[in-house]
């Protein structure tokens, strides 16, 4: 057995070795090369500065430095501004000396990778690489926002990279285009509420460097309903008419228009086409989603019509004498109400008075009958004709009619029912003289009723016939 003694400088040379080791020198003799960061974290399109130091026997004199993206055992190696990836977005900043320093432009993703320094000297076998190299990691900006937010809520929007970046930018932030007030990672909302709602994306201050939009949908129930019609001046009866109900709500609302408190349409627009007077009423739009609902104010809707309905009456309604004061008055329905009323007599085209009632002293001359006009701006109708007659009202005599009708109807019945019975009552007669007068009858009634029983004048009429 071979006992190998430890001493402390031993100890000491093998702990500095693991040391270098460690922080990515690899020396031997003078030949070293230093990485200050061993990982680097930078943002796609940026550029990133990779910084090292390197040191070689004083008797060399360096002829090349450059960097590359692979380690290589022999031979000079690649140089990486020689790389058609790499032309004319690698700058080495160091010298022939001992600094070592490479800044890269406008990275991309395919720069995520690990960078070697290497130099070449004047002297035979004076090629050296540090080992450790630079890890590079390219990462682009990200908005994470919740995924269900409602108004009201602490929202808060971070924006994010893959990895740590090695130097932490100033942040800016923008909704829809228009720059935000915070310059860190991070934008505060609250409590968010229907106008924070939007395109939102994070950038780096003074660079064009910018993560994609992300956007942000805050729910709430419907709010600023409101109605419209059209068309907007007088609706009249027989045109169209459409009922428009808008309301601000997330998610989407569903529309119910409402007649008073029944429902008449399931829909954003409600049309009428052909419009009545009966449709004339108070209208409110109910719109509501999965959060709530609300009720718009309501709408009134005045449907304008010609005069319909137009009727004569007249006064008084008893029995008029010749010489008394008769009034005829018209009435109609309308909207807007009937303007003007224009009275006529038979076929007469010209107007006999005006008003809503006309008033005359009745006698033979007021004979005929009466029509009165209903006229309003949008049209007008002519009532019936009410006959008017020189003997009295014209209701009286109808009824004086109808009444010596019924009576002529019953006294003629009557008369029929009379006549009917009496020939009944003949037939009746004959039939039992018939029967009567047969010879071999023995009842007493029979035989009083024979006529040779009665009276012997009887048998010699008889034998006179006979003889004739």
């Amino acid at each position: 057995m071979v006992t190998m003694m430890v001493s402390p400088g031993m100890i000491l040379c093998a702990s500095l070795v693991i040391q270098f080791m460690v922080l990515g020198v690899v020396a031997e003799g003078e030949w070293a090369v230093n990485y200050i960061s061993k990982s680097v974290c930078a943002l796609k399109g940026s550029e990133v500065t990779m910084s090292c130091t390197y040191t070689y026997p004083s008797d060399h004199s360096v002829q090349k430095a450059f960097w590359m993206n692979k380690l290589v055992t022999g031979g000079e190696g690649p140089n990486l501004s020689n790389d058609p990836e790499y032309r004319g977005r690698v700058q080495y900043l160091g010298d022939k000396q001992h600094n070592c320093t490479v800044l890269l432009r406008n990275l991309t993703e395919k720069d995520q990778s690990k960078y070697y320094f290497r130099f070449i000297t004047d002297q035979p076998g004076g090629s050296w690489q540090g080992t450790g190299g630079v890890d590079l990691s390219v990462t682009d900006l990200q908005v994470e926002v919740p995924e269900r937010v409602m108004e009201g809520d602490k929202v808060t929007l971070t924006c994010k990279t893959t990895c740590s970046l090695t130097v932490t930018p100033t942040f800016t932030w923008y909704r829809n285009e228009h720059p935000l007030s915070s310059s860190t990672d991070q934008l505060h909302l609250q409590p968010v509420s229907r106008e924070d709602a939007g395109r939102y994306h994070c950038a780096v201050l003074g660079q064009d460097l910018r993560s994609p939009e992300v956007t942000l949908n805050v729910r709430f129930s419907p709010k600023s309903i409101s109605v419209s019609i059209h068309p907007s001046g007088e609706i009249v009866e027989g045109g169209s008419v459409t009922l428009t109900c808008s309301s601000d709500a997330n998610p989407p609302v569903e529309y119910h228009w409402f007649k008073g408190t029944s429902l008449a349409a399931k829909r954003e627009t409600y049309t009428m086409k052909k419009i009545s007077s009966v449709d004339s009423g108070e209208y409110k739009c109910r719109s509501s989603n999965e959060h709530g609902y609300k009720y718009s104010e309501a709408l009134n809707l005045n449907v304008l019509y010609p005069p319909k309905n137009t009727l004569v009456s007249i006064s008084p309604s008893g029995k008029i004498v010749e010489g008394s004061s008769v009034t005829l008055t018209c009435s109609s329905d309308a909207n807007p109400p009937v303007e003007s009323y224009m009275w006529f007599k038979d076929a007469g085209a010209s107007t006999i008075g005006s008003g809503y009632s006309y008033s005359f002293t009745f006698d033979s001359k007021s004979s005929g009958l009466y029509y009165c006009l209903a006229q309003s701006k949008h049209g007008s109708q002519k009532s019936a004709g009410i006959p008017v007659n020189v003997k009295g009202d014209y209701i009286m005599i109808l009824y004086v009619a109808f009444g010596l009708s019924l009576c002529a109807v019953a006294a003629l019945l009557v008369i029929v029912c009379l006549m009917s019975r009496k020939k009944r009552k003949t037939r009746k007669a004959d039939k039992h003289d018939y029967q009567n007068f047969d010879p071999n009858a023995k009842d007493d009634t029979y035989t009083a009723l024979d006529r040779m029983s009665r009276s012997p004048d009887y048998d010699t009429l008889a034998t006179v016939r006979n003889q004739k």
